[in-house]
This record gives C-alpha cells, sequence and structure tokens, in this order.
C-alpha cells in the first residue's frame, strides 16, 4: 500500500477519462494520396487535426512527458499499429500502441501547431511549438521524418525541467572541473566540449557561460536551437533556410566587439577557421565537437583542414563528456563483484582494497519499476600546456596526449565512471553501456 498525493489521483483521473474518451470517440479516417494531394485533401487533413480526440491525445502525450522528464517524444507508424516512445534518462520506453488509423490526424496535428505544411509528407520538416503544462511553459523542437510505413515525428522537449546553470552542480570529475574553471580564465583562446548528442555538452557549456557572466564582457552565442535563455547574453538561432548559418553568423558576430562567444557545434572547416581567428584576435570561444573521447577533438579539427600550428596555439582545454544514469535510492541493492569485475576496477582506479560489493538497479515505486531516477555526468578533460601544443604541433596521435594528460593527474571516462559505480551513485552495468571499457 502506498500513499498518494490528491495531485497524483487528479492526474490519474484524468488520464483515465481521456484515455476512455478517446477509444470512445471515433476519428473519421481516408487515405490520402501522397503523390497527387487536393485541396480537398488538405482541408481533410485540417478537420481531422482539429478533432477533439486528436487534441486530447497529443496534449495528454505532451504532458506525460513533461511528468515523466522525458526528454523526447516518438511518433512512429508501423503496417498496423501507431507507436508512442518516450525518451528518459537517455533510453526509450514504449508507452503506449494504437490503431494505425491515429497516425495521419496526430501527425497533421503536431505540424498544424509547429505551423508546419501539413500536406508536404514526401520530405523531412523541422519546427517549434510553445506549449503550456501544468503553469509551465515547453518549448517543443519538431522534426518530422517520411519513413516507409508513414511520416515519423520527434518531439524533443526543451526547459520542462529547471536545470541549475552551475558548474559545481554538475558532478563533473574534480580534475576536469578544475581544469575548466582555469581555462575559463583564460584571456583568449578555445574550448571544447565533446561527447554525442544528449551527453549534457550544451549544459556544461551554458553553466560555463553563466560562471563568466559579468557586466564588463559582451557574451554572444550562435545556437541550433537555442536551448536555455540567459539573461545578460545575446543569442542568436542559426536559420539556414535564408542562409544564416553557423560560419555566416559568426562573420558578423566578429564584427560586433564580442569577448566572448559559443558556438553551438563545429560541424565544418569553414566555422572551425573562424573559430581559430577569433581565438587569435583575442576572444575566448566555447563549442562542442561530435568526438568520443577529448583527445579525439585534436584528430577531428586537425582532418577538418585546420592547421596544426594553429591549432597548438589557440586550443585552451578539450574535454568529452556522457552521460549515465543514477540508480534510485530508494531501491538500489547490493551484489557481489566477479573476478572480472574486480580485475578492470582495480586496473581503472589503482586501489589497494577493492571493495567486494557493488550496487545494481532493483525497481520500485519511486522509480516507476526502472531501478534509475536521474542522470550523472562522467567526465573527463586535457589541459593544453606546452608539452601537448609541441604534439599538436607534430600532428602525433591521440596516445601521447593521453598519456600527458595522465601524467598531470588526469583521469579519463571510464576511471569517472568506475568511481561513481563505487560510490553507489551509479552500476557497474549503466559505465559499461556508456563506456567503451578501456585499460589506463
Amino acid at each position: 500500500r502506498y500513499a498518494v498525493l490528491e495531485s497524483e489521483l487528479e492526474d490519474f483521473f484524468y488520464k483515465l477519462d481521456a484515455a476512455n474518451t478517446e477509444i470512445e470517440e471515433s476519428v473519421a479516417l481516408s487515405a490520402v494520396d501522397e503523390t497527387s494531394i487536393t485541396q480537398e485533401d488538405i482541408t481533410k487533413l485540417s478537420d481531422l487535426a482539429s478533432d477533439a480526440p486528436v487534441i486530447r491525445l497529443v496534449n495528454r502525450l505532451i504532458m506525460e512527458a513533461s511528468d515523466l522528464g522525458a526528454s523526447d517524444i516518438h511518433f512512429e507508424p508501423e503496417s498496423s499499429t501507431f507507436s508512442i516512445r518516450f525518451r528518459i534518462d537517455g533510453l526509450l520506453q514504449k508507452v503506449e500502441t494504437l490503431s494505425a488509423r491515429w497516425a495521419d490526424p496526430v501527425a497533421s496535428r503536431i505540424k498544424l501547431m509547429a505551423k508546419l505544411d501539413i500536406a508536404e509528407r514526401r520530405v523531412p520538416q523541422d519546427g517549434r511549438i510553445r506549449f503550456t503544462s501544468r503553469g509551465r511553459s515547453i518549448d517543443l523542437r519538431i522534426a518530422t521524418f517520411p519513413s516507409l510505413q508513414g511520416e515519423s515525428i520527434v518531439i524533443r522537449l526543451l526547459g520542462q525541467q529547471s536545470v541549475q546553470l552551475d558548474l559545481d552542480t554538475l558532478d563533473l570529475s574534480s580534475y576536469g572541473l578544475n581544469a575548466l574553471k582555469k581555462a575559463l580564465k583564460r584571456p583568449h583562446g578555445i574550448i571544447l566540449i565533446t561527447g554525442p548528442t544528449g551527453s549534457g555538452k550544451t549544459t556544461t557549456l551554458y553553466a560555463s557561460l553563466n560562471a563568466l557572466l559579468n557586466p564588463a564582457l559582451k557574451i554572444v552565442t550562435v545556437e541550433d536551437p537555442i536551448e536555455y535563455v540567459l539573461e545578460g547574453v545575446s543569442q542568436l538561432q542559426i536559420k539556414p533556410e535564408i542562409d544564416l548559418t553557423y560560419a555566416a553568423a559568426l562573420r558578423s558576430i566578429l564584427r560586433n566587439d564580442p569577448d566572448i562567444i559559443m558556438i553551438g557545434e563545429i560541424r565544418d572547416r569553414e566555422t572551425a577557421d573562424i573559430a581559430i581567428r577569433a581565438a587569435l584576435t583575442g576572444h575566448l570561444v566555447l563549442s562542442t565537437l561530435h568526438t568520443n573521447t577529448a583527445a579525439g577533438a585534436i584528430t577531428r579539427l586537425l582532418d577538418l583542414g585546420v592547421e596544426a600550428f594553429l591549432l597548438a596555439s589557440t586550443i585552451e582545454l578539450t574535454a568529452a563528456q556522457r552521460l549515465v544514469r543514477k540508480l534510485c535510492p530508494f531501491c538500489k541493492s547490493p551484489r557481489a563483484i566477479s573476478e572480472t569485475e574486480a580485475e578492470f576496477i582495480n586496473a581503472a582506479v589503482n586501489r589497494l582494497a577493492i571493495p567486494d560489493t557493488v550496487y545494481t538497479a532493483t525497481g520500485c515505486y519511486h522509480c516507476k519499476g526502472r531501478g534509475y531516477s536521474g542522470r550523472t555526468s562522467l567526465f573527463e578533460a586535457i589541459e593544453i600546456d606546452e608539452i601537448e601544443r609541441d604534439i599538436i604541433r607534430s600532428k602525433q596521435d591521440e596516445s601521447p596526449l593521453i598519456k600527458a594528460s595522465r601524467q598531470r593527474g588526469g583521469t579519463s571516462l571510464w576511471q569517472h565512471g568506475i568511481e561513481k559505480a563505487l560510490a553507489g551513485e551509479t552500476s557497474l552495468e549503466e559505465v559499461l553501456r556508456v563506456v567503451e571499457w578501456r585499460k589506463v
């Protein structure tokens, strides 16, 4: 038996009533020929999207995703069904399976909300929706994709959770946090945070900007999309459809006398060259890059065509980040460590005494059976000093950079993950899921 809040009971009955209404009310669907859409078809699609059950369904799913702290909603048509999945703590979970007849009206409803062309189902479209749920304002980013079975749609929920943009609360490694703070005090240069999509890079950059906020400094960002609004910072959203690309925006920004520039992502040679030029002319540049390791950022920039001597002169710090799920504090349970696990734990952290047990996920009411609740950061950083600059100039591989960082006391993503598993913050299984096991 569990005690529940009155608000939880209200939510339960609201969802139950909404679900029953969606089942009971019929939705008149008609097949629309994708190759020859007429004005009558467009009117029909618009009528379907405005039908009350469809509106209730879409609103309910967005509210549920927001309540569960989901980062994305995936609407996926299949041959005979229509699946809805939420991405919670980095992993997708199926939450509902509907009849395939819902696919077209739901897609049309979402596109109407985002002011997209409901008649165009042959090419991808992108849009945004401002949605209010329980007094909270949520920015929804919409992406449509024409798949074999129909139009697949992903809604990314931005700003549905209050994020503390404070470097000290991001759970970065102690070495990495100190290295990042040190680099942020530099008057100019480039700071790079690397990692895959959804690894927390942008949040770390925002927290870094928050630490740099000063009325005496002009801070400008170029982003796609703008995920958080920072007071005292000039933020620009790129718009490729009107040729406002990263490169075009940066060229304009450099003429507006900034002190600090944040670039959402370095994607090509032109953007990289402008970032280098900005650093050379006395600006502090923060950006992200899609590589797997901190050392890999150097290799990636060299592969883009950046001159090694220019990169060595401007780079101040390169870091890599991942997010792992945190064990639910109410139900995590200890288990014995195997001989193989003891071996790689010992190699990673060089402890004299390895514990006999670690914690693993179980599942309970509080975490809704998942065993995990929330996420925490894994972080590695490489400070760039004279030794590292010489390595970059000579275009050596990643190994010398990694070795030099370890000699300074730097820790890898793998080491940071093992430390958090031993502390009971996450599980070894979760660390192995996110980070490749590497001998140190």
